[in-house]
């Protein structure tokens, strides 16, 4: 099996190293592996689902008083 770096994962989904090393260190990066100091992420794992809310549900309405 074929790993890449944060740096070549981050250069693969357009993202920084230091994101790719957030989402590995919350496990949201499956099958990604410490090795040392560094992160090894399977070169076939899959971008991690953008975790923002998007509804608009949460978002605090602007009371304003008259």
């Amino acid at each position: 099996m074929k790993y890449l770096s944060t740096t070549e994962a981050g250069k693969k989904w357009n993202l920084s190293a230091r994101r790719i090393a957030v989402l590995c260190s919350e496990g949201r990066i499956e099958g990604a592996q410490k090795a040392g100091a560094n992160w090894i992420i399977p070169d076939d794992a899959k971008k991690p689902a953008d975790a923002r809310i998007k509804s608009g549900k949460y978002i605090k309405e602007v009371q304003t008083n008259v």
